[in-house]
């Protein structure tokens, strides 16, 4: 759906939740069905009086029952079973509008997390975590009290204004004219009103979004933020975005504070015109005085109500500014588009070409440039280059992250856009210099490479990983939290932990993006060690700040501003006395940076 031919967000909705029409029209139909029978009260009052006023000569009596005191019998049995049945379609509307609103949260909030995953890494990496947070969070939150009050609330005000004013215009069309008056003038107003408010609560999702993000990246460099002593300087960064949000609440608040006061005194003239001109008819006898009661007390039911139709209209536009953001995310298209074809690759296999490859991130600021390499299956192959030269771009291609402009990626002679990318991503093993463990133990961040291992896999992956002694020392060993992002654990331990995961794993094709690049020398040794292991019988990719990480490489490609310089053996590339050689030189001390 583009953003062009959108529908209206509860129309949007409504298509979303096709698995939900069931319960939604069952709920609808019980609050209709419970408004219905809280209607009935006021006629039993009227048929009270006009049994009190008429006796043998009542609407019961014209029945059959001629008796009042039988007649009143009828009348408490009737009220008891209409206020039973009130009470019973009361608590099914309830249980249902709830039960609805958990379910549609859960599949929304599922369904929009499902859709973030296979959207491509330029949508993460150009967007903010902290807005899409508050999407997930706080917007599918708004939809659930929406769906708990607000649906219920709309549904029993249509039918009280259909079934009241449908008795009115029975019983005196000359009374329900006056008494009604005021209708068309507040479902005017409430819709002017919401057209005004909604913008407002527009503005109020898109500030708590900033604050969302402030917060979120406030608590992701919390470490920068000590160490720089930047406290005062973020809480007042977050006073700024907090005041910002607190004033587009306001602005909001005035408006939606307006809407009642001014519908009350709207509505009161109906209810004086019912009292003026029914009792003037009754006083003239041209009106039962049980009607005249019935009359009544139902303005006061069809009128009052709509005292709380602005703050339904509140909750609506509140609601429908969350729904527009949860759904335009879902509408975000899905650029990285999954091959079909399922490939297995077996360890030893796995050759990878780049043939004439292009890619930029933006238009006009080229990337990689006509690149052109061959890795044989179970070869190595390093890769360096100064910042900037595209070492991560060639691998984020690798992976699909990024589509390329053009040319071709294969592996095994198979085009990558062609092969699922589960299967794409299933044989490639990742492990890069920015490690990213999640919240929990040792074994269970181990375990992510393969999530079926036992523990007897997991501990042969450390091992490979030359984790498993540092792991033993740690307090609980494997059961150890290693904290938000790994940060109980040194940067060496949580690199060993993320080769151990990529190992578990099991790939034909093992990739190190700067995998020792910041590690002190002896976890270098460690890491080095473990690599020579692993990169046996597979096809490695090592992109390397170290040389001395690559130098025994099958071959090492030397990139610069995205295109391959040179390419050879260790030996070959300091024979060249080229930029390889140049760079040998600076990290052996023969040469000055």
């Amino acid at each position: 759906m583009t953003s062009s031919k959108k529908s209206i967000p509860l129309v949007r909705l409504f298509q979303y939740a096709k698995e939900q029409r069931r319960e939604i029209i069952l709920a609808s139909l019980f609050s209709f069905l419970k408004k219905l029978f809280d209607i009935a009260p006021p006629l039993l009052i009227g048929t009270a009086v006009d049994i009190v006023v008429k006796r043998e000569d009542s609407l019961l009596a014209y029945w059959g029952f001629a008796s009042p005191i039988t007649q009143f019998w009828i009348l408490a049995a009737v009220t008891a079973l209409i206020w039973g049945l009130e009470s019973f379609f009361q608590y099914l509307h309830t249980v249902y509008w709830r039960n609805l609103a958990q379910s549609l949260q859960h599949y929304l909030r599922l369904d929009a997390w499902q859709h973030l995953q296979k959207l491509d890494m330029a949508f993460f990496e150009e967007g903010s975590s902290g807005r899409t947070m508050s999407i997930l969070n706080d917007d599918v939150n708004q939809l659930e009290h929406f769906l708990n009050v607000g649906a219920n609330s709309i549904i029993q005000l249509a039918t009280t204004i259909i079934l009241i004013g449908g008795i009115f215009f029975y019983f005196s069309p000359l009374v329900a004219s006056f008494s009604m008056i005021p209708m068309p003038i507040i479902v005017w107003a409430a819709f002017r009103y919401q057209r005004k408010i909604a913008p407002r609560y527009a503005l109020v999702r898109e500030k708590v979004s900033h604050l969302n993000s402030r917060l979120v990246n406030s608590l992701g460099g919390i470490v920068t933020i000590k160490s720089f002593t930047g406290e005062k300087w973020e809480v007042e960064q977050l006073r700024k975005d907090s005041d910002a949000y607190q004033e587009a609440n306001r602005q909001a608040i005035l408006l939606s504070s307006l809407f009642v006061p001014l519908i009350r005194m709207v509505i009161v003239c109906g209810f004086i015109a019912t009292l003026l001109i029914g009792g003037h008819l009754t006083l003239e006898g041209k009106m039962a005085v049980g009607v005249y009661s019935v009359l009544v007390f139902l303005t006061q039911r069809l009128l009052w109500p709509l005292t709380n139709l602005g703050e339904t209209v509140d909750l609506y536009g509140r609601a429908m500014a969350s729904c527009e953001r949860v759904l335009d995310l879902l509408d975000t298209p899905v650029k990285i588009l999954s091959g079909k074809k399922e490939i297995s690759i077996p360890l030893g296999k796995g050759s990878i070409e780049f043939s004439q490859v292009h890619f930029s991130y933006q238009e006009g600021f080229p990337t990689l440039k006509n690149l052109n390499f061959r890795v044989e299956a179970g070869s190595t192959i390093g890769i360096i280059g100064s910042t900037g030269s595209g070492k991560t771009s060639l691998i984020k291609l690798l992976l699909r992250f990024y589509d390329i402009n053009s040319g071709k990626i294969c592996i095994e002679e198979t085009p990558i856009e062609e092969i699922s990318l589960p299967s794409l991503r299933k044989h490639i093993g990742l492990v890069t210099q920015d490690v990213f463990l999640f919240h929990g133990t040792v074994e269970e961040n181990i375990a992510y490479g393969n999530l079926k291992a036992s523990q007897e896999e997991i501990e042969k992956a450390a091992k490979l990983a030359e984790a498993h002694s540092f792991i033993q020392q740690l307090p609980q060993g494997y059961n150890t939290i290693v904290g938000e992002r790994g940060q109980k654990l040194s940067g060496g331990q949580r690199q060993r932990i993320s080769i151990a995961r990529a190992i578990l794993k099991n790939p034909p094709i093992l990739v190190l993006d700067e995998a020792t690049s910041a590690v002190d020398n002896e976890t270098e040794a460690a890491i080095q060690r473990s690599l020579e292991k692993i990169s046996q019988n597979r096809t490695t990719l090592i992109i390397a700040h170290r040389l001395s990480t690559i130098r025994h490489a099958d071959c090492i490609l030397a990139l610069e501003k995205g295109s391959i310089v040179e390419s050879g053996t260790h030996e070959q590339l300091l024979n060249k006395k080229g930029v390889y050689h140049r760079v040998w030189q600076v990290q052996t001390g023969e040469r000055s940076a």
